[in-house]
């Protein structure tokens, strides 16, 4: 299907699509986006770990999220632990094991958004655990926006609690999702990158599905305060 016809279906069809296997999925005002590398932050790295450990982040701690991408370069995150401390301990726990390593962005649709962390086929398979859903539709204060660089949990329709590892960031924003998915940070660097693999992403359906050798693979996800 043609990139053009697919931007066109995802608005129209945008309930089904939100419906599809594990969605979710941006900026607020007080977070801007830039193309610049965050030279002015502390760059400690947080420790690998072997096991699967989401206790609470350090309140007093800053913590990014470097995205490593193959062939695009790498995206930075910052999370928002005090909007969303079970998501972003829970991202944090994964990326620290390096449960994301290897994995890809399976769904990817351009105006909408990219889609990566399934491990279904995979020896992680069934290492990510599901976490309270953090948005006001499940009964959680969340303010965070849908906005363009939102990085959001994807969950099932059946389960407002069924979130695990897929994560999504937003490409274009999209205020339909806002209250109904946990948002948990925007990206701070990188959006070029966003933006390319969204534009030279080729659907073949218009739930975004990416053929499985097109995929932009994940090198790494690393967590630094």
């Amino acid at each position: 299907m043609k990139k053009g016809l697919v931007k066109i279906i995802a608005t129209a069809v945008l309930a089904s699509v939100l419906a599809g296997t594990v969605l979710t999925g941006c900026n607020d005002s007080k977070t801007q986006t830039s193309d610049t590398a965050t030279s002015n932050q502390s760059v400690t790295e947080t420790p690998k770990k072997d096991t699967y450990d989401p206790t609470p982040l350090d309140p007093d701690k800053v913590y990014f999220a470097d995205i490593d991408i193959k062939d695009y370069g790498k995206i930075i995150i910052k999370l928002d632990q005090k909007s969303a401390p079970i998501t972003c301990a829970n991202f944090v726990a994964l990326a620290e094991m390096g449960f994301y390593d290897g994995l890809t962005f399976h769904r990817i649709m351009e105006g909408f958004m990219m889609q990566g962390g399934n491990a279904e086929g995979t020896d992680k398979e069934g290492i990510a655990q599901t976490i309270k859903g953090e948005f006001s539709a499940n009964g959680v204060d969340n303010p965070l926006l849908h906005t363009r660089g939102a990085v959001s949990m994807a969950r099932t329709s059946l389960s407002m609690d069924s979130a695990s590892s897929q994560f999504f960031i937003v490409h274009k924003t999209s205020p339909h999702l806002d209250g109904q998915y946990a948002c948990f940070g925007y990206v701070t660097d990188g959006m070029s990158v966003v933006d390319k693999i969204c534009e030279e992403a080729e659907p073949t359906d218009d739930n975004g599905t990416i053929e499985k050798d097109k995929q932009p693979v994940i090198n790494s996800i690393r967590i630094r305060t």
